[in-house]
């Protein structure tokens, strides 16, 4: 609801003079339409606009219902105001309210009983609100919109982010197709606040660019936010690169360049993301490079970087995670001068080490998966300890590739020696070589187990044998853990396992809200677009986190399609006065979908029925 300021003249003094009224926003085929609820008039003692938003306010709070408190000893002239409007609007029957009941102390709904013409019932724009109501609250539980105030946004650019960030949410797609789906297939617009707000693609472009300007900003706020919020502490956090490719040439970018893929897409431009995330799942810091930066060199400027701008625990500075490819003697090296401990993978695995315990006193424990895990120390010089670490699983994962690897080699090998007997053949020795070293090249893993053994005569191979070795599968399985802690076998492979956050993140990021592939064309584009993805992220990690709490494990894909089954739809009539009667209903929530908003505490629905009765067009 909103006060509407209508500018009268006195017909008589020709005096101008402002005159209010109370409003509601609704939409007729999608187009946001105003309707006068009540006439105010002058409302003396309330000039500023600040005060009137107050008492329209205080107005909805007193028809929905709400407890929320009102500071009525310091504006007791708003609040009475809002007593004598409420009551007009309570007697009059100008809107569905529900207000306490006196006798039993539960609510029960004012009837409003009309005469119709049941054959001009029509139902239309029926839409999708439970996600984005989802998406609103968690916005809001956060406080982004107060944030961005603070940083400069203005009131449309505000709700323009915010209708942007829960749409990259909910409905991940280009920004043309983002402005389609806001305005034809959401209920995104009905939403508190949202009523008179238009969205094209230009506003999405032009949001999007805003947000990645203030994102150091915007970054360290949520940082500290959900820290403060489910009162959490970055003891350890993990740090992972990954990239994305790019749909199309991309010339002339300054970040779209060819490098080792980690999608197998070696044919396209690649952009790389760097992200710290805690153990809970959220992120503290992200950084977008070039896609051939390579990994290790990344780490001493995401450190630098960090140390200013993240909340660390009060117990000292943060444990790091990593992945084998951060773990470079250099780096190393750099951490310890820093004063920061540190669990990662060994590059490479050692040949000649000697193991604390015995096969039968090494410790014991079961992942995620209940599946075997092997730990026992490495007895070392020095004051970095080395975990040794073997996975049953891993093992036969390993052995299994490696058999299908040594097939397909094999296939190879039958291929060229087939080729010796054909009339076209490759024959010429120098040829034949080529097609064994390309074969080596493409199955590098395996090729050295086997002993090749061409036949020549005359510079034309006439015959090809080959006999692969024993296989070390002993090794399989096994990898090495370094790190800077003295503590437990089993506490360093706990810290060193939630590494699985980070690929949980990344997972979510590319697939549920669509990083990948990316289509965008100028830099500034691509840097928006993949910072609108963490800040979308870090909604659907604040939502998940809580959930969790509650047992409710669901992915976000599964969150979304089970909170879509909430929509808002508009039935129309005709009453006994020729007038339209437009009712938008917004849908009971599934029992899945309370389930999910009980968990959360969240509201169940932004409404349940508005109303509003124009006379026939």
């Amino acid at each position: 609801m909103f006060i509407k300021t209508i500018v009268k003249t006195d017909k008589k003094s020709r005096k101008r003079y402002d005159y209010y009224r109370l409003c509601e926003s609704y939409r007729i085929e999608g187009k946001p339409r105003h309707r006068t609820i009540l006439s105010l008039g002058l409302l003396e003692g309330l000039k500023s606009k600040e005060e009137r938003k107050l008492l329209a306010d205080r107005i909805e709070d007193m028809i929905k219902g709400s407890n929320k408190l009102f500071i009525s000893d310091q504006q007791p002239h708003i609040e009475k105001y809002a007593k004598v409007f409420y009551s007009k609007i309570i007697t009059q029957k100008l809107l569905d309210v529900k207000t306490p009941s006196v006798t039993c102390g539960q609510e029960k709904e004012i009837t409003d009983f009309q005469n119709v013409d049941i054959n001009t019932l029509t139902t239309e724009q029926a839409k999708d609100i439970g996600s984005e109501w989802l998406t609103y609250q968690a916005v809001k539980q956060l406080k982004i919109d107060s944030m961005l105030e603070t940083l400069g946004f203005d009131d449309r650019q505000v709700k323009t982010a915010m209708a942007h960030i829960i749409s990259r949410c909910v409905y991940p797609a280009s920004e043309h197709k983002t402005a389609l789906w806001i305005n034809e297939n959401s209920g995104l617009l009905e939403l508190p606040g949202f009523e008179n707000l238009r969205i094209n693609r230009n506003h999405l472009y032009n949001i999007s660019r805003k947000l990645f300007s203030k994102k150091e900003e915007i970054e360290q706020f949520l940082s500290h936010k959900t820290n403060e919020l489910f009162d959490l502490g970055d003891t350890v956090i993990l740090y992972d690169l990954t990239n994305t490719y790019f749909e199309g040439i991309k010339q002339g970018s300054g970040y779209a360049k060819f490098g080792r893929s980690k999608e197998k897409r070696g044919d396209a431009r690649l952009i790389s993301l760097a992200l710290v995330i805690n153990v809970f799942g959220f992120v503290k810091y992200s950084k977008i490079y070039s896609g051939n930066i390579s990994d290790g060199s990344t780490l001493e400027q995401t450190i630098n970087d960090i140390e200013t701008g993240m909340s660390t625990s009060s117990t000292g500075k943060p444990i790091i995670a990593m992945d084998a490819g951060f773990s470079s003697d250099a780096n190393i090296k750099m951490l310890k001068n820093k004063g920061y401990d540190y669990v990662s993978v060994r590059k490479s695995k050692l040949k000649d080490y000697q193991l604390e315990k015995t096969e039968d006193k090494q410790v014991v424990i079961l992942d995620k998966r209940k599946n075997k895990i092997k730990l026992s120390r490495v007895i070392t010089q020095g004051d970095e300890t080395i975990l040794y670490v073997k996975s049953d699983k891993k093992a036969d994962k390993e052995n299994s590739m490696t058999d299908k690897l040594s097939e397909r080699f094999e296939q190879g090998m039958e291929d060229i020696k087939s080729s010796l007997t054909k009339h076209k053949g490759i024959k010429k020795a120098d040829k034949v070589h080529e097609r064994i070293g390309r074969l080596k090249e493409k199955y590098s893993s395996v090729h050295s187990q086997y002993a090749i053994v061409p036949q020549v005569e005359n510079n034309i191979v006439t015959g090809l044998t080959w006999t692969k070795e024993k296989e070390k599968k002993a090794f399989s399985g096994i990898y090495f853990l370094r790190t800077s802690l003295s503590d437990t076998e089993t506490n360093i492979f706990k810290i060193y396992n939630i590494l699985t956050e980070v690929e949980a993140s990344f997972r979510t990021l590319k697939t549920d809200l669509s990083l990948r592939p990316v289509f965008h064309q100028t830099d500034d584009n691509v840097l928006a677009h993949i910072n609108l993805g963490v800040l979308a992220y870090q909604i659907v990690a604040t939502i998940r986190y809580q959930l969790k709490q509650k047992n409710i494990t669901h992915d976000w894909r599964n969150i979304i399609r089970i909170m879509n089954t909430q929509k808002t739809v508009t039935n129309s009539m005709k009453n006994k006065k020729n007038k339209k009667i437009i009712v938008r209903t917004c849908s009971v929530p599934s029992v899945k979908a309370k389930e999910i908003y009980d968990a959360l505490n969240y509201k169940p629905a932004p409404f349940y029925r508005l109303k509003a009765v124009l006379p026939e067009l």
